[in-house]
């Protein structure tokens, strides 16, 4: 018996009846030989954090554009502390750990430069919605290592897909994730509005701090014991009717004050203006795409959804140096 199937035999004999058991996933779209002492889904996990994609959301944006300071979040700390969280609720649940781990690491690897602002405006310029999640499959099925893709697991990547508010992913690893990713955003946004000084603990709502708690660690405490108990011995997560009420109010409550906040997206405008141009000159100017997105067109890829492939593949700044290439004027250096 090898390690790896030491590891499966394990997680018959530990994990939640409602797992995801390792020797049951539906499979990879290529057949591979599996390997001596990883799992499938520890694979999948090793391959995200190795891919570029992975790699460049550390200068991609969170809630601040292109934050001034060490200590904002960007869509890389974002992605590690959903992972954590997912875990944490993970193990206590009794579930796939590691299925949990490798779909929260790349839950956001399909995410444009300048955050849902870029999505934004790829949907307008596009004429198409773009979403991020179905991005972030996107990429391991098709656009990382030269067009073959990171060829993962179907559990993976249908938790890729599904981890939006709205959805329901087919696994209850999916599932955690999905929550998982509320409950850090919700909560590290607020402590970065509060960084920022737009906003105080004191802004909160009373009917949820009282419910929650009054600091992030405290709420965020509150938020994962909850889960664990409502979710146990269940196939769906599940929190308790008070504390998904003051969840979901404080989600309400970050729309109003902070994600929709002037103060602290007066530059969405200009970022979203940034995306648009840049695709429309490269759908009128193809030729200038590099040479791997022209050889997927080459190989049927339609060229708008390329262009897009291309563009939300950009970091913030990465994003900003091509506008300035294509648009502003150089200094004169001479001959």
């Amino acid at each position: 018996m090898t390690i790896r199937e030491q590891f499966e035999h394990e997680e018959h004999e530990r994990l939640s009846p409602y797992a995801a058991f390792s020797d049951s996933s539906r499979g990879r779209e290529r057949p591979e030989e599996e390997s001596d002492i990883r799992t499938v889904y520890q694979r999948d996990r090793d391959r995200i954090i190795h891919c570029k994609s992975f790699r460049r959301l550390k200068h991609k944006t969170q809630v601040f554009l292109s934050p001034y300071g060490d200590h904002y979040r960007t869509r890389l700390t974002h992605t590690l502390e959903v992972s954590q969280l997912a875990r944490t609720i993970a193990k206590a649940v009794r579930a796939n750990e590691d299925l949990t781990e490798a779909i929260a690491l790349g839950h956001d690897i399909g995410h444009t430069p300048f955050g849902h602002a870029g999505e934004r405006a790829l949907s307008r310029a596009s004429g198409r919605p773009f979403l991020h999640s179905e991005q972030s499959a996107r990429v391991v099925e098709r656009l990382e290592k030269n067009g073959r893709g990171l060829n993962l697991t179907w559990e993976v990547r249908d938790g890729f897909r599904n981890h939006r508010t709205s959805a329901r992913p087919a696994t209850l690893e999916g599932d955690i994730v999905r929550v998982s990713d509320k409950i850090a955003y919700i909560n590290h946004d607020i402590d970065d509005g509060i960084r920022a000084g737009l906003l105080t603990e004191e802004m909160l709502p009373e009917e949820c701090t009282a419910v929650l708690g009054r600091n992030t660690r405290d709420r965020i405490n509150t938020i994962i014991l909850d889960t664990v108990d409502q979710t146990i011995g269940k196939e769906r997560v599940a929190m308790s009717e008070p504390v998904e009420t003051a969840l979901f109010r404080l989600r309400g409550f970050m729309f109003e004050e902070l994600y929709r906040n002037p103060l602290a997206k007066g530059e969405e405008g200009k970022a979203e203006e940034v995306v648009s141009m840049l695709y429309r000159h490269y759908l009128e100017n193809p030729e200038e795409l590099p040479a791997e997105y022209l050889k997927m067109m080459d190989e049927g890829e339609p060229q708008d959804v390329v262009v897009c492939d291309y563009i939300a593949g950009m970091t913030d700044n990465y994003a900003v140096s091509k506008f300035q290439e294509i648009y502003l004027p150089k200094s004169w250096t001479g001959l």
